[in-house]
């Protein structure tokens, strides 16, 4: 059974690889001249750039954690560490999630968010329609407008009241008020949450990982797929015939790949409707200090987060100045080069420009009826031996760990069709 696949991020080279695992003959064609794809990170003298977020290894996921370190030494080749984030407001540091911390917070602030959870809890619980009824009626106005709301829309552009609840499914924070209470009361630390721990590896970063799951993979690099043909019940790529195909490109590349018009047809407005952000990541320098990630609601520059990645390992901070470390400030959408360094002037830390990456597709945006469009494109593809898979691919906003276990998922699929 030869199999295709289209795209050598963290999806294509997982489900290659078990693919590979279970007997097939899998080909990997990538565009780029390297593998990676939103993890991928890049050598500045030294220094380790993460080109697109700070990609580290966390799971849920029973399975996806096996086969993970099945791929990987976890003792020898990574670290672990805690996840130490926290939230500038203005004149403080406030650890992150903020909802455990409000005793942290100014006299009168807290008395409005007590009162706020005290009207949530009188009020008893509603269903949220969107993603702002969802921060309003779960933790109050007063924290609403202090971070939700500012830090949310840096992100994504857009008044959160069109943002369905189902497109951030597992990631939104779920506590009750009497939990917030008794967290502050208690002063109970993120150690006791999901994710609040994670591995990264002791060299290379996320491209250590990318190229450790490409080992042993025919991939075809630099190979820009513009055609793909139905001859039979085959599949002509490059003049290569294979059985099936697993797509982990972007969904919106389909309508201008010859060959497969007439498969979508009907979804072609569907598809170049689909709205993303992108992300300009800004390597720089600043102050040393012991977070992982820090979260900027502050209206008075654009960034909203820093991802303190000199502080993930000490080999990514080779070349940099004492009493500082390396870290990627994130910016939505395209932002030059004299506007970074502009905004910079203004994003604590004392950030020091080195050098930045434009990614114009990172956050997918779902409408109320993404996903029965998606789900009713990958239907019908996979009457065709034509799947599906990864971030853009199905338009899901999935991290490491989610993206490999929907490979598995599939790898099921996959091996159970007849």
């Amino acid at each position: 059974m030869k199999v295709a696949v289209i795209g050598a991020g963290i999806s294509g080279l997982s489900i290659s690889r078990m693919l590979k695992e279970d007997g097939y003959d899998v080909t990997t064609f990538e565009g780029e001249s390297k593998v990676g794809g939103l993890i991928k990170c890049k050598d500045e003298n030294g220094s380790l750039f993460h080109q697109t977020g700070g990609h580290v290894f966390n799971t849920k996921y029973k399975e996806a954690g096996e086969w993970f370190w099945n791929q990987f030494d976890r003792e020898k080749e990574f670290t672990k560490a805690l996840r130490n984030s926290a939230i500038v407001l203005k004149d403080r540091l406030v650890p992150y999630p903020i909802e455990n911390y409000v005793y942290q917070l100014d006299e009168c602030t807290q008395k409005n968010i007590i009162n706020d959870l005290l009207a949530i809890h009188s009020q008893g619980a509603s269903a949220p329609s969107n993603f702002e009824e969802f921060l309003r009626t779960r933790f109050g106005e007063t924290l609403y407008n202090i971070y939700f709301q500012p830090y949310n829309y840096k992100i994504w552009r857009k008044e959160l009241n069109s943002v369905p609840l189902a497109w951030l499914e597992g990631k939104l924070p779920m506590p009750t008020v009497e939990e917030i209470l008794f967290n502050n009361f208690n002063h109970i630390k993120e150690e006791a949450f999901v994710h609040s721990s994670f591995y990264y590896p002791c060299q290379g970063g996320s491209q250590f990982i990318a190229e450790r799951l490409a080992q042993g993979l025919d991939i075809c690099l630099n190979s820009k797929i513009e055609k793909i043909s139905k001859e039979g019940n085959k599949w002509n790529i490059n003049n290569r015939l294979f059985d099936k195909v697993v797509f982990c490109g972007n969904i919106k590349q389909l309508p201008s790949i010859q060959g497969l018009q007439d498969i979508i047809s009907g979804y072609h407005d569907d598809i170049n409707a689909l709205e993303a952000h992108g992300t300009t990541a800004v390597f720089c320098q600043i102050d040393k200090n012991d977070l992982s990630w820090i979260y900027l609601p502050d209206r008075e520059h654009e960034s909203h987060r820093i991802i303190c990645t000199g502080n993930f390992s000490p080999n990514n901070n080779k070349g940099i100045k004492e009493g500082c470390i390396t870290a990627s400030i994130e910016f939505t959408d395209y932002i030059s080069k004299e506007d970074i360094i502009d905004n910079l002037k203004r994003i604590p830390y004392a950030p020091q420009y080195i050098d930045h990456h434009y990614e114009p597709y990172t956050y997918p945006i779902q409408s109320n009826r993404t996903r029965d469009m998606i789900c009713s494109l990958k239907q019908k593809l996979e009457q065709e031996d034509f799947y599906l898979l990864g971030r853009f691919a199905e338009w899901e906003y999935y991290n490491m760990d989610v993206a490999i276990n929907a490979a598995i998922n599939l790898r099921t699929k996959m091996t159970t069709v007849k």
